[in-house]
């Protein structure tokens, strides 16, 4: 199926592309930007307003999703202890504006490597303090997720991928709707005050009811922020694009996501999970709540 006009995007570059992709390099970051290569990479690092997405815990994943590049092992190497450190020095020296910190899933460890994921947020923290951290998160839960956000993010994201109907073609079996909309309810039961995003990828063979559907139950869990895009096909042997989505049904969905409740929504064929136009938006809404707290209380 070939790919339309409104998929293309120019080749990244340019001196703040160039700086970042250098120090990523230098200090050996995992960056789902390029790991899952995303067509907006060139727009989210340029300006004064970049954006970045680092993944913690190594590059391997222990599931077998059918969309995803990331590679996969039963078991991946051991997490490294000095990370949490260097990924809050790397944040400082790009003078990141919105960094999001994600990671492969990580059944092997006792925790899903929550605590490991969370000590990279409170480095962040102390050296960054100003950056904006949203983290996308694995389906944790219960004490897991209770770990995680402890490091209190100030936008937590999880990703229930695909409707409900094709969750078992796509994503791998451990995963679930059901599972993915109790870690969203989890995180606002543990702290109301974060705010809390997931994603859908159109083009798999959903229909626009199971769109909807997913939409109303996501904004029935309480989430705030969400982004649909496109699912491109990163190799033949992942699953195939079943339809090319328009701009214009995309932008049906936005204006309905908004008529939902949604603070944001993000919807179009370039639109991926981490997007920096919504990160953008996100910011602003999270310095405000940030000013509003520091405000003294009258009496």
């Amino acid at each position: 199926m070939k790919k339309p006009a409104w998929l293309k995007v120019p080749l990244p570059g340019g001196e703040a592309y160039g700086k970042l992709k250098g120090l990523a390099r230098e200090r050996k970051l995992h960056t789902v930007c390029e790991s899952a290569r995303c067509p907006n990479i060139g727009e989210c690092w340029k300006g004064e307003h970049a954006t970045m997405t680092l993944m913690v815990l190594g590059d391997e994943c222990t599931r077998r999703c059918r969309f995803c590049a990331v590679k996969t092992v039963d078991r991946a190497a051991p997490p490294d202890t000095d990370e949490p450190r260097g990924v809050g020095e790397a944040v400082a020296a790009m003078s990141l504006a919105y960094v999001v910190i994600t990671s492969v899933d990580r059944d092997d460890l006792a925790d899903g490597g929550s605590a490991h994921y969370a000590e990279c947020i409170r480095e962040i923290r102390a050296q960054a303090p100003k950056t904006i951290v949203e983290t996308l998160i694995p389906d944790y839960q219960g004490a897991d997720l209770a770990t995680l956000m402890a490091a209190r993010p100030d936008v937590l994201g999880h990703n229930v991928e695909v409707v409900a109907r094709l969750q078992r073609k796509i994503r791998d079996p451990r995963c679930s709707f059901e599972r993915s909309l109790a870690t969203l309810k989890g995180a606002k039961e543990l702290d109301a005050r974060v705010f809390t995003k997931s994603s859908i990828m159109l083009g798999l063979g959903e229909t626009h009811d199971e769109v909807v559907e997913s939409m109303q139950l996501l904004r029935g869990a309480g989430v705030e922020f969400l982004t649909l895009g496109q699912y491109l096909r990163p190799t033949l042997k992942h699953a195939p694009v079943r339809e090319y989505v328009t701009p214009e049904r995309f932008d049906a969905y936005q204006r309905l996501g908004l008529e939902l409740g949604f603070l944001y929504v993000a919807s179009g064929p370039l639109v991926r999970s981490s997007y920096k136009a919504g990160e953008f938006f996100a910011a602003r809404l999270v310095r405000e709540r940030r000013a509003a707290s520091a405000l003294p209380r009258s009496n």
